[in-house]
């Protein structure tokens, strides 16, 4: 009842988010190449006469890829988003958005001057009141339109180059799942043919930040569709866990006790409809997922294939992967050996840092572990687990960060598989954003997370603190010892002048007879000469 309460309070609200502008679908911007709609603070594209942005060429960068995907103009990804546009809103200072109308993550107020900082707390740590309103928030937003954006239901090439749009309506909440679909998918080749070994978000240095900006942008719409200026994703510490925790009515969704592989029917996701897990299907059409509804939320935790993902990980799972100096290497792919990005996403044993095609572990163990929706890489972001998990381990890439200092050339500026250079810009996100912009700490975005809070907190506690108070204690010692040391130092300074000062006087007095015996002896020569 509280639930549906919150949800019709918060109806009247409207949002955006993050893929195709409605206002650049028409055939005249896409025919054009240009999507760079007006501001409505001041009725100018790009807010330009309010000195917010300007409509500017896309520069994409030229640097080389990766083998793992050797064909080009096969695939409206490639130099995204060149296919669809080449010139965007290029915005100024601290202003963001496709029409320059948000602020940069991190910055708040009408002219985005105001710093702040939101913290992500564990959803365990949520009071019932915060978790109920996290909940109202999911449902809300899987029952709202998105007024600003629109996905395509075809290729540029099925559009007939843009003459033709092909773009349909669709929720903030599956706008997400629609984008997490869309960057993982295969390559249409035309006829039967696909190719399977792509990704723009996965199994490759941009997994971490791609993610990382997936959450902010999930967040900032959740601000903004409910007014909650301070809304913020909350985590699922799966660390040590033997469980699915979280799988309970009170919070993500119990097991139907009739059907293990659906949700109780207490939980009000048992009614969610899924949506772009038909992959095969979408392949064998040479066609994209169009959003329409596919069936109920499956899930079965723990009823999983146990030769692949025998755990759920540990903390010293976690340890491991954050000893790791090297955020990327070899291959720069599943492949990669000794690599933290490579080692957390689960393709390399937490154990050893070796890359093994037989296990799924970290980050993957736990879309395996789920044993439904969440554990097909497309269609994943269906199960609102899916935002409570990637929440953890964007913290461990904050740790990890935090730990080595990596300046920003330590991710990959050339050689990774396509759509994941350092200047790359992210599949499919206008506005545009470019990987290692995502490659610094969550508190340069506006944002950290309570356990790393407390961690800093424990590290004062246990060793800087203790080293004040003991300092403190003794420092009446310290005050004490540097007078007497003045004192003293004032003293030997006083004796060793007098003692350099008597010294000056005798040599004075050895050496004056010998003067006098040469006066002397000048005096008596002087004499007898006369």
């Amino acid at each position: 009842m509280l639930l549906a309460a919150l949800c019709c309070l918060l109806w009247s609200f409207r949002t955006s988010a993050g893929h195709f502008p409605r206002a650049c679908a028409s055939s005249k911007s896409l025919m054009e190449k240009e999507c760079c709609p007006a501001w409505t603070g001041d009725s100018s594209p790009c807010g330009q006469l309010s000195g917010r942005g300007a409509c500017q060429d896309i520069t994409l960068s030229k640097a080389p890829l990766g083998p793992q995907y050797p064909f080009t103009g096969m695939d409206d990804r490639e130099a995204w988003p060149s296919v669809f546009y080449n010139r965007t809103c290029q915005c100024f200072g601290n202003f963001m958005g496709f029409n320059c109308g948000n602020c940069k993550f991190g910055f708040w107020g009408p002219n985005c001057t105001e710093k702040r900082l939101l913290v992500r707390r564990n959803i365990f740590d949520l009071s019932v009141p915060e978790k109920n309103k996290f909940l109202a928030y999911l449902t809300l937003a899987k029952h709202t339109i998105s007024p600003d954006y629109v996905i395509p239901i075809g290729t540029y090439g099925q559009m007939n180059n843009g003459s033709t749009p092909m773009f349909n309506d669709i929720n903030v909440y599956d706008l997400f799942v629609w984008m997490h679909y869309y960057v993982s998918r295969d390559t249409l080749l035309g006829g039967s043919e696909i190719w399977k070994d792509i990704d723009f978000a996965h199994e490759a240095p941009g997994f971490l930040p791609w993610h990382r900006l997936f959450l902010l942008l999930w967040e900032q719409e959740i601000q903004k569709l409910t007014g909650d200026e301070n809304f913020t994703i909350p985590y699922w510490d799966w660390r040590d866990a033997e469980s699915c925790d979280i799988c309970t009515d009170e919070y993500m969704g119990g097991r139907n006790p009739a059907n293990p592989n659906l949700l109780s029917p207490a939980s009000f996701f048992s009614s969610w409809q899924i949506i772009c897990t038909r992959l095969e299907e979408y392949n064998s059409r040479q066609a994209l997922c169009d959003g329409t509804p596919e069936g109920p939320l499956l899930r079965n935790p723990g009823n999983h294939d146990k030769a692949r993902t025998p755990r759920l990980p540990s903390s010293a799972d976690v340890e491991f992967c954050l000893s790791l100096t090297q955020y990327e290497s070899d291959s720069m792919d599943k492949a990669a050996n000794f690599s933290f990005r490579n080692t957390l996403e689960g393709f390399a044993s937490p154990l050893t840092g070796i890359a093994d095609a037989s296990q799924s572990s970290m980050h993957n163990a736990l879309h395996i572990y789920m044993n439904g929706t969440m554990s097909q890489v497309q269609g994943s972001a269906n199960d609102p687990i899916f935002l409570l998990h990637h929440a953890f381990v964007d913290s461990i890439f904050e740790q990890w960060l935090r730990r080595h200092h990596p300046l920003q050339e330590v991710y990959p500026e050339a050689n990774a598989p396509i759509g994941h250079n350092r200047e790359s810009y992210m599949v499919p996100f206008i506005p545009l954003y470019r990987n290692g912009d995502f490659f610094i700490s969550s508190r340069d975005l506006g944002y950290d997370y309570s356990n790393l809070q407390d961690s800093e907190r424990d590290i004062f506690q246990d060793y800087i603190k203790p080293f004040l108070e003991q300092a403190s204690r003794i420092w009446p010692w310290l005050i004490g010892a540097a007078v007497v040391g003045s004192v003293l130092t004032a003293v030997l300074g006083r004796l060793t002048s007098l003692l350099c000062r008597r010294k000056r006087k005798q040599l004075h007095e050895e050496r004056q007879p010998l003067l006098m015996e040469k006066e002397d002896y000048h005096s008596l020569l002087y004499q007898t000469h006369v």
